[in-house]
């Protein structure tokens, strides 16, 4: 191993354009001093740069990709190669490297489709110049050659890497480089533009990259090493090094430059598929007024093009894109989005027809919406949605940014258009029903006189905007209610028919929690929580229509006592028990059910006569098959008290890692929320064994569990429990102190 005599230059830890030129040349004339001290001439040998470096991009950490070229013996090339590859070594930098002729690298960049692309950014560090200019010609030219073979290649890689790593803009820690409309696909896009395919990059296009490349070079100094995902933790300090001024800030700018990246992506293979496809003769398809297709885009008849269009008429363009499941192109996007004038106040019936068309369109709205949110048409129609466009959500639960999870939403809510009597009404409650997000306060009393205006100015009449106005402000009702609240009270049936007031709202707020659910994530959602959601609106329903409030039994009351105390029933998603009442019931099935991974979501319990009846929905914390026989023995044991559920607990806890959480609150509920019980609400950070420790202080403070609902979303929980009579301040005070106390014990 040689030693280096060049010093190894320090390198910026800056981010920005300055930065990443400053590291470029000080690596330039660096590398060309070990070049040079290792034997390397002018003449038939050349160190080339490709990569980061090849296109002055590197980023504090990033790893140096080099070929050496050489036109004479291999023996030599290779001598010198080992000199200069030891030197970077020795300097403690990454290193890809390879030594080739330039005949080797045109023939591994016809099988290897990076070599292929780093070839298009190839640039001279030292050597022969003339060398990589013959090569760089021949590799655009090889690469224009065989582009229709070498492009369908690049799309599958291209698409596989979406699938792993998903879509950057949506993603709360997302690969900067590899997920969709990432680093990564900037390069693909040059590709696309170096095989004469399609445009280059845009301004707009560059600017994006630049922005993923700041952040890159932020992530690497706060990390301290090469690292391209941006973790929750590493935000703050990003968004100081980047001067943004918070977290949330970084997170827009980086769906707002990734939703760039993708949109372009997706023009540019577009353009591929028509340049593949067989040559024939353009055809213009007339589709509605005004719009035709051509070429399998939607574009505007020659008679639109006007100096004066119709305010309406780019609503029209894309609810005909959304129906037809064609894309809009570019060109049609850039003239409406640079004439279209302002919608008119109130709109007119057509333009509103087009949008309810538009939303109700399903799948094929998304794409059309995204398209026309990047060309400024959207903020036209909705001056709202720039607040909320990219404006990230902190619940991991969430998939999406707020603008994409309402335009999801109304998509999610097309497809329920036949479960309501105003299925217009409910894609506009979808696309609007999280407006007031970001905005202080809870988002749905703030967006509902925000979404009562946006209604307003659309033209419809004032009964449906006090409509719209209600579902909004009521959207979580019904998830909140059957999730937090005991059913069998007819408090909690009568309470919610008095919010909702009319069949056709609740049918509107059903189908919105559906669709606001689905369009959330997988975790937003379970058949558990869609039967209490049903009951709830079944028994809502009933009470709406006849004016009686009946609600369903208890399930625990409807529980037949055996013969033999204690019985244990394990169905697919709910337990049952039956024993002699004892304080610490609850704590002790909890335990039990906790110790086999099992979550709690609802339990309710009757006791009659000295006997307890319990039944608990559970579902299993990772999945996976259960050992019922083990889960029946032990919760025969447990609820005897022969079960050492606290030490076990105790144990498994210990084993356990915990990240740090926000305190839990306790937030008694008003007395009018249930019938012959207090209710109050443990709203914590979701952890093994926190039902357990609960009930369990609960039972040492002299507490009477009735009921308990268990709403769990992402990691918080909202546990709301139903304690037997009532309970003066100070004794809620000593309530409030164990289970808190209880909550954060580990």
């Amino acid at each position: 191993m040689t030693q280096p005599s060049a010093p190894a230059p320090v390198l910026s830890t800056g981010a920005g354009a300055a930065a990443r030129a400053e590291r470029s040349a000080a690596l330039d004339g660096w590398l060309a001093k070990v070049y040079a001290e290792a034997g390397g001439t002018t003449d038939g040998l050349a160190l080339v740069a490709v990569g980061g470096l090849g296109r002055r991009e590197c980023a504090p950490r990033s790893d140096l990709d080099l070929v050496l070229l050489h036109t004479g013996p291999s023996s030599i090339a290779d001598e010198l190669g080992t000199r200069i590859w030891y030197q970077v070594w020795d300097a403690k930098f990454a290193l890809d490297h390879s030594t080739r002729t330039p005949q080797q690298a045109l023939s591994v960049a016809r099988e290897d489709l990076k070599v292929a692309l780093g070839l298009l950014d190839a640039r001279l560090v030292a050597g022969d110049p003339a060398l990589l200019q013959t090569l760089h010609a021949d590799a655009v030219a090889q690469w224009r050659r065989e582009a229709r073979a070498l492009l369908p290649a690049l799309r599958r890689l291209t698409q596989d890497r979406w699938k792993a790593h998903g879509e950057l803009a949506f993603l709360l820690e997302g690969d900067v480089k590899e997920s969709r409309g990432g680093l990564r696909d900037f390069g693909v896009l040059r590709g696309i533009g170096f095989a004469g395919v399609a445009d280059g990059p845009r301004p707009a296009v560059r600017g994006a990259h630049l922005t993923l490349l700041d952040v890159r070079d932020a992530l690497h100094a706060v990390r301290g090493r090469r690292v391209d995902r941006l973790l929750a933790q590493d935000r703050d300090e990003v968004a100081e090094l980047l001067d943004l001024g918070d977290r949330d800030e970084v997170l827009r700018r980086i769906a707002e430059s990734a939703r760039t990246i993708a949109y372009a992506s997706d023009d540019a293979w577009r353009a591929v598929e028509r340049w593949a496809a067989p040559r024939g003769h353009s055809e213009r398809r007339p589709l509605a007024r005004d719009v035709v297709e051509q070429n399998g885009e939607v574009v505007l008849a020659r008679t639109a093009v006007t100096p004066r269009p119709d305010p309406a008429l780019p609503l029209r363009v894309a609810a005909t894109a959304a129906r037809a499941e064609l894309p809009i192109s570019h060109a049609t996007l850039e003239w409406l989005g640079g004439f279209a004038g302002p919608m008119p106040q109130p709109w007119p019936a057509p333009a509103r027809d087009a949008l309810l068309t538009l939303l109700g369109s399903g799948p094929s709205m998304i794409e059309v919406w995204e398209a026309c949110d990047r060309y400024g048409l959207v903020v036209n129609w909705l001056p709202e949605w720039a607040r909320v466009r990219s404006l990230p959500q902190h619940n991991p639960v969430h998939l999406f940014t707020v603008d994409r999870h309402l335009v999801e939403t109304a998509r999610e809510a097309a497809a329920l258009a036949r479960d309501v009597d105003r299925p217009d009404l409910l894609v506009l409650c979808g696309l609007v029903h999280d407006i007031g997000k970001g905005l202080p306060g809870d988002h749905s009393v703030v967006g509902a006189p925000i979404a009562a205006a946006i209604a307003a100015r659309l033209g419809l009449p004032p009964a449906e905007v006090a409509q719209v106005e209600k579902v909004v402000r009521l959207h979580l009702l019904l998830p909140d209610t059957a999730t937090r609240r005991d059913l069998s009270d007819p408090q909690t049936i009568a309470t919610v028919a008095a919010a909702v007031g009319d069949t056709s709202t609740l049918g509107l707020l059903h189908a919105l929690a559906r669709a606001d659910a689905a369009a959330t994530g997988p975790a937003a959602w379970s058949d558990w929580k869609g039967r209490l959601i049903a009951e709830l609106v079944r028994y809502v329903d009933r009470a709406l229509d006849t004016g009686v409030v009946d609600p369903p039994r208890s399930p625990a009351a409807a529980l037949p006592v055996p013969a033999r105390l204690p019985a244990v029933h394990l169905d697919e998603d709910s337990v049952s028990v039956t024993a002699t009442d004892r304080r610490g019931l609850l704590a002790a099935v909890a335990g039990c059910l906790s110790l086999h991974r099992l979550d709690v979501v609802t339990a309710d319990t009757v006791t009659v006569d000295g006997v307890a009846r319990m039944v608990c929905a559970v579902q299993p914390r990772y999945g996976g098959e259960l050992d019922r026989e083990a889960i029946v023995s032990d919760l025969r044991r447990a609820v005897t008290g022969d079960l050492p559920l606290a030490e076990r607990l105790a144990a498994r806890d210990r084993s356990s890692r915990r990240s740090a959480a926000a305190p839990p609150r306790v937030v008694w509920q008003p007395s009018s929320a249930a019938t012959d019980a207090t209710v109050f609400e443990l709203r914590a950070t979701d952890t093994p064994g926190l039902l357990f420790r609960v009930a369990s202080a609960l039972e040492d403070v002299g507490a009477d569990v009735r009921s308990a609902r268990i709403s769990t979303l992402g990691g918080a929980v909202v546990d709301a429990f139903y304690l037997a009579g009532s309970w003066s301040p100070d004794e809620r005070a000593r309530i409030e102190a164990a289970v808190l106390q209880a909550a954060t014990a580990s």
